[in-house]
């Protein structure tokens, strides 16, 4: 049992230290000289900042566009998953075809392993039909406030489920992020733009992707430990499950009298979404091997920012100071809880462990 506590601390420090790469590795990246280092994390860290801004926008043109008029946020969202299915079929194939030229794993469909990623592929489709359908209701500008509850519910659900408590000052940060949600709910009423229908998806939405990340680590077993292997299963099992949806709610009837339907141009639109959701867990990954993953919150939370405001000037809307407070509050109090749970973290793991203590003074 102590190993085993021992072991998942282990991770855990190097989850957060961004000590996950093998020394050998470690040593080879101290080699590589400081310029070309930091050129390496700009160059990461700017691809990560332009895929998912730009996967934002293009999935709101999709959700919401006047020009486009494409009421049907089930079948774009099922679209982007067949897209990440071939893709990873494809990459899959290359890399078996081409050893060295791509390192993806070896991808089969076998029946037993997507029943068993079943539960975590209905929440996955939880999470990334709620997103979409918060998009489709609320501006882009205020999509971080509105799905901004996600740390709130991994508290909440880590104390539910897994019986873990939190410190006083993790809560604090958590009450800002809350203070900071209902102000910018407030406000957006104040501006008579607020979506109640896209502020419950925004919550539902914040509630899956916690979900999501407990569910993981107890699927990811049943794909030997491969993400990309997890990916795969889950937007299959995605694509199958989302065909009755497609029936029941009528989309297809929708989408076969779209005028657009035969445009090259809405094509291509909807397939670049779909590499757009695809690349955005590969740079996201890559980010973390490059910085931390207390970096990748810390650049996650500044593009935040960044996308908030640039959907604010490309938008011409105009937003009053308590407004601006409100989206201050959440990235605040984000970025605060992120540093807060890092030096726990790494306050845990300097503690002596009583074993080890005991054994020392034997030994003496």
């Amino acid at each position: 049992m102590n190993r085993a506590s021992l072991k998942r601390s282990k991770i855990l420090h190097m989850a957060l230290m961004g000590t996950s790469d093998p020394p050998g590795e470690a040593e080879a990246s101290q080699e590589k000289p400081f310029v070309l280092r930091a050129l390496q994390i700009a160059l990461v860290v700017s691809l990560y900042w332009v895929t998912s801004i730009s996967m934002v926008f293009l999935n709101k043109y999709l959700l919401d566009s006047p020009s486009l008029r494409l009421d049907t946020p089930i079948f774009v969202t099922f679209y982007q998953c067949l897209v990440t299915v071939l893709l990873c079929r494809g990459l899959s194939s290359l890399a078996t075809c081409c050893p060295g030229t791509v390192d993806f794993p070896a991808l089969h469909l076998d029946l037993k392993v997507a029943r068993s990623v079943l539960p975590l592929s209905v929440v996955f489709i939880g999470m990334i039909t709620f997103n979409n359908l918060c998009l489709k209701y609320v501006g882009v500008a205020f999509y971080n406030v509105g799905r901004s509850l996600t740390t709130v519910f991994n508290v909440l659900l880590s104390y539910l489920l897994l019986k873990q408590t939190t410190s006083f000052y993790a809560l604090l940060t958590c009450s800002v992020i809350i203070g900071g949600f209902w102000l910018g709910v407030d406000q957006e009423g104040a501006e008579g733009t607020l979506s109640w229908t896209g502020t419950l998806f925004g919550v539902l939405a914040s509630l899956c992707v916690s979900l999501n990340a407990i569910y993981t680590k107890k699927v990811l077993p049943a794909v030997d430990g491969s993400i990309w292997r997890l990916t795969f299963y889950n937007n299959v099992n995605a694509c199958v499950l989302f065909l009755p949806l497609l029936l029941v709610l009528g989309e297809l009837r929708a989408l076969f009298t779209f005028p657009q339907l035969g445009s090259a141009h809405f094509w291509g639109m909807m397939t670049l979404g779909g590499l757009f959701g695809f690349a955005i867990g590969y740079v996201t990954g890559l980010q973390i091997k490059f910085t931390s993953p207390l970096t990748h919150n810390v650049s996650g939370t500044a593009k935040a920012c960044a996308q908030t405001v640039l959907a604010v000037l490309y938008y011409e809307e105009a937003k009053s100071f308590l407004w601006w407070t409100s989206n201050m509050m959440v990235l605040g109090g984000s970025s605060a809880y992120t540093w807060v749970r890092g030096r726990e973290m790494k306050k845990t793991q300097e503690e002596p462990h009583p074993r080890e203590n005991e054994k020392s003074n034997m030994e003496v």
